[in-house]
């Protein structure tokens, strides 16, 4: 394969960043000049749909059906993503081929130091279902306003005072170089979002050397924790909706998960620890999560 291979990618600033460092990842594992690929910017639903909740309008498919299409077209070779903004079924015909080493996985609150310290009634603007249920279960006094877009976008509507504080993906701001915005949230009080931190690739699942290329870059702990993390979500039946934090870490030849379900409001909380060996494992912990919940967080997973 000796043609130019084109990266399909949203056009966000952070988008960008993540393409750039999958370009140059490549370029290192292969010898290849940055010129052998080329960055093509695919415009998504949601980066246009702004004034909504991502569930009113058709979930985490508003940041990934553009890019399948032009995937399964063949007017891109291979797509980068954010991980927690994929879907968890996939089209059959597209496979996770890579995914880089994983960043901090915490979120940064942006306004106070701790989420303690926010003044009673704060105004907290977040579009996460999960930050939101996580917060209101922490600061029952707080405020929920929509924030959608981009990094820049969302610190823009804090500065014009729509919001006393926000939160961001620490992994987002550092790739931008903003290691100095916000304080980091320990995950011992926000657990974060299943695959938070990790920039995933996807090829078509019939292009084999496509396939072959990107296994070269691939960080195989930063992927086992990652599927494991998205087959606890597929164990849930979860969507854009559910409020759910997971993170699995290495933990000697195993992994160790941790997790919860949330109702929206934050007062039903169901948490869990457990040792996982294959992505079975994290789906029977989601089974024993929901089979302690209250009946009417079951009911929100459709239980």
């Amino acid at each position: 394969m000796t043609h130019v291979l084109r990266l399909g990618t949203r056009g966000s600033p952070l988008a960008l960043t993540q393409a750039q460092m999958v370009r140059d990842a490549l370029c290192a594992a292969h010898g290849w000049e940055p010129a052998r690929i080329e960055i093509v910017t695919v415009k998504t639903s949601g980066d246009r749909i702004q004034d909504r909740p991502l569930a009113e309008v058709g979930g985490k498919a508003l940041w990934t059906k553009e890019l399948d299409l032009a995937l399964q077209s063949h007017r891109i070779d291979f797509a980068v993503h954010s991980m927690k903004d994929v879907e968890t079924i996939r089209p059959a015909e597209i496979v996770i081929a890579a995914m880089l080493p994983r960043a901090d996985v915490r979120d940064r609150l942006i306004g106070a130091e701790t989420i303690a310290a926010l003044p009673h009634g704060a105004r907290i603007g977040t579009s996460s279902p999960r930050r939101s249920a996580q917060l209101r279960a922490l600061r029952p006094d707080v405020e929920i306003v929509l924030f959608r877009g981009n990094v820049d976008t969302r610190l823009q509507k804090l500065r014009d005072g729509e919001a006393d504080a926000t939160l961001l993906a620490a992994a987002g701001l550092s790739r931008l170089g903003r290691d100095d915005v916000g304080h980091p949230i320990p995950i011992e009080t926000m657990l974060p979002a299943p695959a938070q931190g990790a920039v995933g690739i996807e090829a078509r699942a019939a292009d084999a050397d496509m396939r072959r290329l990107l296994a070269a870059i691939d960080d195989p702990v930063t992927s086992r924790c990652v599927h494991a993390e998205r087959a606890f979500l597929a164990g849930l039946g979860a969507d854009c909706r559910s409020s759910v934090a997971a993170l699995a870490v290495p933990d000697g030849g195993m992994m160790r998960m941790l997790a919860e379900i949330l109702a929206p409001d934050g007062r039903q909380r169901v948490a869990d620890a457990a040792e996982i060996a294959v992505d079975g494992d994290a789906e029977a912990l989601a089974a024993d999560l929901l089979g302690r919940a209250p009946p009417e967080l079951r009911a929100m997973f459709g239980r």
